[in-house]
């Protein structure tokens, strides 16, 4: 059952300690857009980060890049956008709420009904296109029509040849992506799950013809592998094979990693095997051979394409949620954000425990050394030590280092565990060693 007090919490926190916030508040808000807030902005860099570490920077078979939002129409047209890319749009007739046919409730009868009102009085279907126009240059008409993207995997297909000759790559190779995409839902919502702007990190496999299928079971399961050793809970993701009816034209076979939020069983990325129908189909449009010759068969040959793609905020989101954690400690609520520690946006947090006696002194200078060292570590000083470590531990921040007067005797300082509450006497000129080990250990 969904649990809509749970995300509430998680929604309010996500805003107290910013994480994330409405888009445009001031204004009164704008549906389905999210801003994210200075610990927001670190968290989903981090899974950015962690996404093309896995994908790129620890393998030799798959480069970067990085295409243009705008690309020249008719790349849509061929990929099937202009003309596939809809959702069946209804309108009820009696509170006028305006929705997606395929996600409405059914009546005993198993006809679609409002889920607004109820009523079953509603016009007919007509198929909406989810593409964002707009006009590129100084007069708007249809002459003049560019989309904005509503995914990053074209820019890599139409740039195959160029990757390929440039890194002189033979299949099996990849060409990862980070991007911005949009599509005009016509129903967002569930926070930052559904959104019209969104991020994706999308990689593009190619492979031999005939060796497609291996490759897709391999990418399914590094895909699941990869949240799983990022901290989400096994039990909580689930390989879902689409069903016929669901399966994207372009696709032989498609799986979509899901994860159990509080509102149910959701997407966080689907993996295709998109066959050669991309290459092929751009190929035809532009007379071009994005093809590959074998100098050692003497064949050439369009490669099949292996797609796994995430969501940026998806996974974000989700890795939030699954770190939110509740308990009581002496009869009080302690919230923390079980955060991988290579996710948490802030590593470590040094207070000083009064501010006096040179220990605010002390405490910059380790927060200094920290910079440094390229570890993301903050100065905190306001309120009590107590109610330090509690903000903190909303922030997801795994260790905190404190400045007392024993560290102006002997030089060592306290360093508490997030998760466990654990503290431990360490030498302040090793701190940064300590919270790197700690890292590199996990």
């Amino acid at each position: 059952m969904p649990d809509d007090d749970l995300m509430a919490r998680i929604v309010s926190l996500a805003k107290r300690r910013g994480f994330i916030f409405q888009s445009s508040e001031i204004y009164g808000g704008l549906n389905s857009c999210w801003d994210y807030g200075p610990l927001g902005v670190e968290l989903k860099r981090n899974v950015k980060d962690a996404w093309w570490r896995a994908m790129v920077h620890t393998r030799d078979d798959i480069v970067g890049l990085d295409a243009s939002i705008l690309m020249h129409p008719k790349v849509w047209e061929t990929s099937g956008h202009v003309s596939s890319f809809t959702d069946p749009l209804v309108d009820c007739k009696v509170c006028k709420a305006r929705f997606r046919e395929d996600t409405a409730p059914k009546s005993d009868e198993g006809k679609t009904v409002c889920p607004e009102c109820g009523s079953g009085d509603l016009t007919e279907a007509r198929q909406f296109n989810l593409m964002f126009k707009t006009f590129m240059g100084p007069v708007e008409d249809d002459s003049a029509t560019v989309f904005m993207r509503p995914e990053t995997a074209q820019g890599i297909f139409v740039n195959f040849l160029n990757v390929q000759a440039a890194c002189r790559l033979k299949p099996p190779f990849g060409v990862a992506q980070i991007g911005k995409s949009f599509r005009n839902e016509i129903t967002p919502g569930n926070f930052t799950y559904r959104t019209r702007e969104f991020e994706q990190m999308e990689m593009e496999f190619f492979v031999p013809p005939g060796t497609d299928e291996k490759w897709y079971e391999y990418w399914k399961a590094a895909r699941r592998d990869w949240y799983v050793a990022l901290g989400l809970r096994k039990e909580k993701l689930r390989l879902r094979d689409h069903t016929a009816d669901e399966m994207a034209h372009y696709a032989k076979a498609c799986v979509d990693v899901e994860y159990e939020f509080p509102f149910g069983w959701s997407e966080l990325e689907g993996v295709a095997n998109r066959t050669d129908f991309d290459l092929s189909a751009h190929s035809e449009a532009t007379r071009t051979k994005l093809s590959f010759f074998d100098p050692q068969s003497k064949e050439r040959y369009t490669p099949y394409v292996i797609e796994p793609a995430a969501g940026a905020d998806r996974a974000t989101l989700a890795f939030l949620v699954d770190a939110y954690h509740e308990e009581e400690v002496k009869g009080e609520t302690r919230v923390t954000l079980r955060l991988h520690p290579r996710l948490a946006p802030v590593k470590a947090a040094v207070m000083p425990l009064v501010k006096r006696d040179g220990m605010p002194e002390r405490a910059h200078g380790i927060v200094a050394a920290f910079r440094a060292a390229g570890v993301n570590a903050m100065y905190d000083e306001a309120g009590s030590v107590g109610r330090r470590y509690r903000r903190q531990d909303e922030a997801g921040t795994p260790w905190c280092l404190t400045v007392d007067s024993q560290t102006l005797d002997d030089g060592t300082v306290t360093i508490r565990d997030r998760d466990t509450m654990a503290q431990e006497r360490i030498a302040s000129q090793e701190a940064v060693e300590v919270v790197r080990r700690k890292l590199e250990g996990t």
